[in-house]
């Protein structure tokens, strides 16, 4: 198993950044089976970098680029991949379980095989409640039975398509208006006994940010959001 002091670690990423940068002297990180188990190595650019079998428990990838990365069979459980840019990276046979996952960004990953993905957070079957905000009012939300629904890393969930049960203030009281509109599309309209949907609705759950209806299981959630 490699091992690498925090100079040599160093000295990897800069020759990477110029291989990067496709300058003279750059030569593309390779720590393949390296041990870098608790490795400091937060916002560090690493995409497109070997990291097959590397060892990377409770390593502090925050905010890390590892786009298109090689982490094949990499061990990440208990890893800090916060706000980390995974896209593209091959996951395959990687271990992921109890790695800190939130806001991560695991579009196009290749995940298959991959041990210790979260599910996502909202019921995968069946009509339930959930909650948004908009306007500064909380949105009482039936996700119907048919909708599509998904979550990526963190507690918020999408769905395609819900029936407005009710709209309130914060504290609980009530708002006195009977529709509310959204706060990224004006024309998105919320009323009470009506069902919206979103016929573009984007089925990578990775990309948490896209075409769907933002909500959460939780009405304090929503709340604090």
């Amino acid at each position: 198993m490699k091992t690498f002091t925090k100079e040599e670690i160093q000295e990897i990423l800069r020759k990477h950044q110029l291989w990067l940068d496709g300058e003279e002297g750059g030569e593309r990180a390779d720590f393949s089976g390296a041990d870098l188990s608790y490795a400091y190595l937060t916002g560090a650019d690493l995409s497109y970098a070997y990291l097959t079998g590397a060892y990377l428990t409770g390593a502090d990838l925050s905010g890390a680029d590892l786009s298109y990365a090689y982490l094949t069979g990499a061990d990440l459980s208990y890893a800090y991949l916060t706000g980390a840019y995974l896209t593209g990276a091959d996951l395959s046979y990687a271990y992921l379980s109890r790695a800190y996952l939130s806001r991560a960004y695991l579009h196009n990953a290749n995940l298959s095989n991959t041990k210790g993905i979260p599910g996502i957070v909202c019921p995968e079957k069946g009509s339930f409640i959930g909650f948004k905000k908009a306007r500064g009012k909380i949105i009482e939300l039936l996700i119907l039975e048919d909708s599509l629904r998904s979550s990526a890393t963190t507690r918020k969930c999408r769905c395609s398509k819900a029936k407005v049960l009710s709209i309130t203030n914060p504290d609980g009281s009530e708002a006195g208006i009977s529709s509310v509109q959204s706060d990224r599309e004006s024309s998105f309209i919320y009323t009470i006994g009506k069902t919206v949907e979103v016929p573009d609705f984007e089925t990578d759950r990775w990309k948490e940010c896209a075409p769907g209806i933002h909500f959460f299981i939780t009405r304090q959630e929503a709340v604090e959001y």
